[in-house]
């Protein structure tokens, strides 16, 4: 990795949207310094035109789930009976193609701006629940992907026991499955981070991981001082077995096992009780809104301004990958607390872009990340002000304009690592990625 001097047209700095920002690169891949009001471009430096924003965090993803897209938006349905669709996805996932398919989905994530990703991943095994020789043969086949899309990556190893409640796992499920806990911490331990990859942990579910196991996990990962993600309450029906079960809401549960704090992340978290709120927030637990997703499969709109007047900070994921865009999914989260309070205006822009970027990356381990500012990963993206979603606002609106008007498709320019990985919206790594998406979908859907 080389130095290299960016000049960003426009930048959201913590001052406000400065123009003429030179951004220095180090071999480090950090930024070296940062100078305001350079009215041209110095020397040997490359333009960044638009705003330049910190790169975008995407908190919550199952890469197999972009190769859904479309096929699950025909006819009606609840989210079970999408769930159907997906385990028939799942179950033709070889190392192979889901390499190739998280590759094809990855490099669409840095299109949009997206320069770190957290990978909730819970397909170990052979189908029928086999090991492969290489017990981490599927999670090392992300960490690859990753890399070679040029995006940074934190590989949230998920354990995932149970069909329900102590229930075995059925047909599809078993190639999700450790066995328990202690398995699972055992090949979960032989995954290796590196300057690109992260290792975190994942709980699926309370359905999903019995009530004794859950300590086990977090252990694990509070030991390491790794990301702790779980699902939770997205759906109403889990919330009634879990008080059926043990006579608590999933998120009371996690409390009584030691899995809520500053390092853990709820995803969803959207049929809350106002004691569930208190608990999270009360603990710093984070929370990562998916709202693409989470209308895509009509789960309902989650508590998420209460729950950060409550402590808990918010993060963004496009989850299921029914679009992949952390602007929408910033501008979503605004949108559906309006359509919910009939009231506007929840969270200003600048605190919509710090739930995309710093705050998400914090959820994932990378805390160093989410800045322009001298010491941060040099990881930031620039969003066009001239195109026909964009042009005609002042650059002072910048951030107004990125969160209220622009899409992924406005993303010009994405830096990682102080590396130009997408540049002039064209991807510098992976050749033609609507042409590598259609490949490796085909190849999945059987």
């Amino acid at each position: 990795m080389t130095a290299q001097t960016y000049w960003a047209e426009h930048a959201r700095l913590d001052t406000g949207v400065e123009p003429g920002v030179v951004i220095e690169t180090g071999a480090d891949g950090r930024i070296a310094a940062v100078r305001r009001g350079a009215a041209a471009p110095p020397p040997g430096a490359v333009a960044l035109r638009g705003i330049t924003l910190p790169g975008f965090a995407n908190a919550h993803s199952h890469a197999f789930h972009r190769a859904l897209r479309g096929a699950t938006q025909a006819g009606e349905g609840t989210f079970w009976t999408w769930r159907e669709v997906m385990y028939r996805v799942a179950d033709h996932l070889t190392p192979d193609n889901y390499f190739a398919l998280a590759r094809a989905a990855y490099a669409e994530m840095a299109l949009a701006g997206i320069t770190s990703v957290g990978e909730f991943h819970y397909v170990h095994h052979l189908a029928g629940g086999a090991r492969y020789d290489n017990p981490n043969a599927m999670g090392e086949a992300l960490i690859a992907a990753a890399a070679e899309a040029g995006i940074r990556i934190t590989l949230l190893d998920t354990c995932y026991l149970s069909s329900g409640f102590g229930a075995e796992p059925d047909k599809h499920q078993r190639r999700f499955s450790d066995g328990t806990a202690e398995r699972w911490a055992e090949r979960v331990s032989a995954l290796k981070g590196d300057g690109n990859t992260r290792i975190g942990a994942a709980i699926h579910s309370v359905r999903a991981v019995p009530a004794e196991q859950l300590g086990t996990v977090a252990a694990w990962a509070q030991e390491r001082e790794a990301p702790l993600h779980v699902h939770l309450s997205e759906q109403t029906a889990e919330n009634d077995a879990c008080v059926e079960a043990h006579g608590f809401t999933p998120t009371a549960l996690l409390s009584h096992h030691g899995v809520l704090g500053p390092r853990t992340t709820a995803v969803h978290a959207t049929h809350l009780t106002p004691g569930d709120i208190r608990l999270l927030g009360h603990s710093g637990t984070g929370v990562c809104m998916c709202p693409t997703t989470e209308r895509d499969l009509a789960d309902g709109i989650g508590p998420a301004r209460a729950l950060q007047e409550e402590g808990s900070p918010l993060s963004l994921g496009s989850d299921s990958h029914a679009v992949i865009d952390l602007l929408e999914e910033a501008r979503a989260m605004e949108m559906d607390e309006r359509l919910h309070s009939r009231t506007r205006g929840h969270w200003t822009a600048v605190q919509l872009l710090r739930a995309a970027s710093a705050d998400g990356h914090a959820a994932l381990g990378w805390d160093e990340a989410g800045r322009i500012e001298p010491g941060a990963l040099a990881d930031f993206t620039a969003v066009a002000l001239d195109s026909v979603r964009t042009a005609g606002s002042p650059p002072a609106l910048a951030a107004e304009t990125a969160v209220f008007a622009a899409n992924g498709a406005d993303v010009r320019d994405t830096v990682v690592g102080g590396r130009h990985i997408v540049r002039d919206g064209t991807h510098q790594l992976v050749a033609h990625v609507p042409a590598a998406l259609a490949e490796a979908i085909a190849a999945v859907r059987g």
